[in-house]
């Protein structure tokens, strides 16, 4: 182990590695305050389940138009440099929100200045993630590309490390420090990673930056060509990294050929930054707007939308008539965690050769099982059986969280294989941002659900009836699987 790390500090730098980690450590010990943001808006705002979701929901949205921000990193440099500068303006968005919620007890303690900030917080974070997935790409080229599956491991390593750290220390921080304190507290891990960026050095580029997209001679595609290009996955296949064996045939073009004969010499600075951001815009969405990619991720995002998610309503019943603290909550959200890995290595040890229709099927049936259990909790039947409710919690948050993984895991795979070469890193952002804007919306529909159903706090009558439409639109994806390609595995389209 010491070994490996050593030999991966060795080709990419201690400051860039160090960057990395702490980047994706953070992203998972994000549980540790959004925790905390939780009982807020529940105690402290004394907000309804479906307000409390809307305000959440509303504040994730930055999460859903990540190819902006990749976009907009590629094409305009900011002093010659396109990354380093972006990731401080990103963690400058992800620390401040933090500290002054933590200082000043009326904009936390208002539902709009709450809703705002986190806003914020949000979109830092999220223009962090695709500037740091940006740097990991650019450093293994070359000769580094053998340690591309590496850092990708230890990219996931330390997301998951910090997830589990932050709800076991999550619970624990809100039964003994202050609201203020707790937002304080992980106000650090931003302010180190923004001097963390003053030690990563890049190389400055020229004013023009222009994305490397390719683009065929011919605008017109088959898309029989692009379902069977041959492909290779790496000798440690890894979500969304796969090889391409590219035809000899294909003659590429990119943009920035094309844009350099089109653009006239004198034309102004901020007239070449329109230019090279309209150009590769258009060229990333008429690539998503072929068949063989659009119908897949129409499929995903279906399968995200039409699922009303309850869980904030669930958060409620559990603090309120289960009467569960915050710390046993955050055990569970562990388990969650570990559920995660599960459910990560079970599809990619036993099930990447299946066809994704099947293992896409079976997600959804066992997802609506899974959701039946929470009927049961609800309804009180576990306790005629003498099941806990701890454990009945720990239990659906295990299995629930393995088998979401379990059906992510082919939207990664096959956002991977579908990528056409010289475009993978923002498009694949793109479907990323698909999968949570669906994500969104469903909480959206949850909380719009909650509120038709009349689901507030201290008033659960209706829950199980609410959960029951849950278990019923869970089989609606299943009516759409057609979009999927008929025989797409793990490892193949």
């Amino acid at each position: 182990m010491i070994k490996w790390i050593k030999q991966l500090r060795i080709a990419f730098g201690a400051p860039f590695l160090w960057l990395v980690c702490l980047i994706y450590f953070t992203q998972g010990f994000r549980s540790f305050v959004w925790t905390a943001v939780s009982y807020q808006l529940k105690d402290r705002l004394v907000l309804s389940p479906s307000s409390s979701q809307f305000v959440t929901s509303s504040s994730f949205f930055p999460w859903s138009i990540k190819p902006v921000y990749g976009i907009i990193s590629d094409c305009i440099p900011i002093k010659g440099r396109k990354r380093v500068p972006y990731l401080v303006i990103a963690t400058l968005l992800s620390l401040f929100p933090w500290v002054i919620l933590g200082l000043d007890e009326f904009t936390r303690s208002s539902k709009r200045h709450l809703m705002i900030f986190l806003f914020l917080q949000n979109l830092g974070s999220a223009m962090a993630d695709v500037v740091i997935d940006a740097m990991i790409a650019e450093a293994a080229r070359h000769e580094k590309a053998k340690f591309t599956s590496d850092l990708q491991s230890v990219s996931w390593m330390t997301m998951a490390l910090g997830g589990i750290c932050g709800s076991l220390f999550g619970g624990y921080a809100l039964n003994n420090f202050q609201m203020g304190n707790i937002f304080l507290l992980f106000s650090f891990l931003p302010s180190v990673q923004l001097l963390s960026c003053g030690f990563v050095t890049e190389s400055p580029v020229g004013s023009l930056q222009l994305p490397e997209f390719s683009m065929s001679n011919d605008s017109e595609i088959d898309n029989k060509s692009v379902l069977h290009e041959d492909r290779i996955p790496t000798e440690s296949p890894k979500p969304g990294t796969l090889m391409r064996k590219r035809s000899h045939k294909s003659s590429k073009k990119t943009i920035s050929d094309i844009i350099k004969i089109q653009m006239p010499e004198n034309e102004s600075l901020p007239s070449q930054w329109f230019r090279s951001l309209k150009v590769a815009g258009y060229t990333l969405f008429k690539a998503f707007g072929r068949p063989i990619i659009l119908r897949p991720m129409a499929w995903f995002f279906l399968s995200q939308v039409t699922i009303p998610n309850l869980s904030t309503v669930m958060f409620y019943y559990q603090t309120e008539i289960l009467n569960l603290d915050a710390s046993f909550l955050g055990t569970a959200r562990v388990i969650g965690w570990m559920g995660l890995m599960l459910g990560t290595f079970t599809y990619n040890r036993y099930f990447k050769k299946m066809k994704l229709r099947t293992i896409l099927i079976f997600a959804h049936v066992t997802l609506s099982i899974l959701t039946l259990l929470d009927s049961v909790l609800v309804s009180r039947l576990n306790v005629l059986f003498g099941v806990s409710d701890e454990l009945m919690v720990l239990f659906g948050s295990a299995l629930s969280d393995a088998v979401n993984q379990f059906k992510f895991m082919p939207f990664l795979i096959l956002s991977g294989q579908l990528c056409p070469p010289g475009i993978e890193g923002t498009l694949f952002a793109l479907f990323m941002s698909i999968n949570n804007f669906g994500s969104t919306m469903s909480s959206f529909i949850g909380a719009g659900l909650a509120s038709v159903l009349d689901i507030s706090s201290g008033s659960f009558d209706n829950l199980c009836f609410g959960i029951g439409i849950q278990v019923v639109c869970t089989f609606i994806p299943v009516a759409f699987l057609f979009l999927i390609p008929k025989d797409a595995t793990g490892i193949s389209t």
